[in-house]
């Protein structure tokens, strides 16, 4: 017997006794063998998170038509979630461990301060003249700007332009939500502290070295403008034309780990007509655009991503990329789920 068949003999739920099932329901218990296909699957994991796109020109009416309806003293937080039907919609998670949503600010308008477990961040999409503070630390927002809010900081975001300023938020919250450990607090405004980390790590390879102490911030930088990160990606693609895959990861910069613990964050340069395969790794992915324009290719499906355009694809997967410009590079904004999967020990790189 071959372990396939062996796996594939074990007893069904509706081979017990009734009367054995029902004294088990009675006392809280449940029998693994005939779940253990589902939770053990042969092979490969079983997949909820299905490849999906969500086409930025059909979510922007529908956010600023929220911003008329519904007051920001009303919302808190004006979001419109990114949910995968994979996992259903009312989960509003575009992946196992990964949350989309994209929020709208308009002139004027303040989101209150407020702290939270899960772990975020805000790929600027759109507009000009918002900000977010971060523990006293203000944050001027641009778009392609990348700004972390990490686990139990206070941060709120507010606006000074005169035009809508939408952003892409990245959270943890599916994972925190299932640990039990999900919730908020709140408080008044803060107070912006001097000190920004965007500038004192501007420059590659240099860090400020106080004379008496070490940074003592476990997130020293908490703002990664798009155009230190653009000008990277070109400079690297420039230094080595030999380099496949043109990609910077948002990091620490004190000691080079991801930026955040839970999601990984990149910046991904295609040259003109470049087509990439992304190997098949164990966590899933979210794609966003942000310049350029871009054909993905995930499992069966097919889309062509315009600018701030979003899509995600699921783990043990490969991912072809193809700028579909023949002149111009484009660039994509990727989070995933690899320094939870290395923390667990289950990271997979099957090529």
């Amino acid at each position: 017997m071959q372990p396939q068949d062996r796996f594939d003999t074990l007893g069904r739920l509706e081979d017990l006794p009734q009367d054995y099932r029902d004294e088990l329901t009675s006392k809280n218990l449940v029998p693994l063998w005939p779940s253990l296909r589902a939770v053990l699957p042969p092979g490969i994991p079983a997949r909820k998170t299905q490849p999906t796109c969500w086409a930025y020109d059909t979510i922007r009416p529908l956010l600023i038509k929220a911003g008329e309806l519904t007051p920001i003293e009303k919302a808190e937080r004006r979001v419109l979630v990114l949910a995968n039907p994979g996992h259903g919609l009312e989960k509003m998670q575009a992946s196992a461990a990964m949350y989309l949503g994209m929020q709208l600010l308009l002139p004027g308008e303040r989101a209150p301060a407020h702290k939270h477990t899960p772990n975020a961040v805000r790929m600027v999409v759109e507009g000009d003249g918002a900000w977010t503070i971060v523990n006293g630390e203000k944050c001027p927002m641009s778009r392609g700007d990348l700004i972390l809010t990490p686990t139990g900081l206070w941060h709120e975001h507010g606006h000074d332009g005169d035009k809508p300023v939408v952003w892409l938020d990245v959270l943890d919250l599916p994972l925190v939500y299932y640990m039990e450990a999900s919730y908020h607090e709140e408080v008044p405004n803060q107070t912006v502290l001097p000190g920004q980390g965007h500038k004192a790590y501007a420059r590659g390879g240099l860090r400020p070295s106080p004379m008496f102490e070490r940074a003592t911030k476990a997130y020293p930088m908490l703002r990664y403008p798009w155009a230190q990160a653009r000008a990277a990606l070109l400079e690297l693609a420039d230094d080595d034309s030999n380099v496949e895959a043109v990609q910077v990861t948002y990091a620490q910069p004190e000691n080079g780990l991801d930026a955040e613990n839970i999601l990984g964050f990149y910046a991904l340069m295609l040259r003109p007509g470049q087509v990439l395969t992304l190997p098949a790794r164990s966590p899933a992915q979210v794609f966003h655009l942000i310049e350029g324009s871009v054909r993905a290719q995930i499992v069966d499906s097919t889309f062509t991503l315009a600018e701030a355009d979003t899509c995600c694809a699921p783990g043990y997967e490969r991912v072809t990329l193809s700028n579909l410009s023949a002149d111009k590079p484009s660039f994509v904004f990727i989070a995933d789920e690899s320094p939870l999967h290395r923390k667990l020990g289950v990271f997979e790189n099957r090529g």
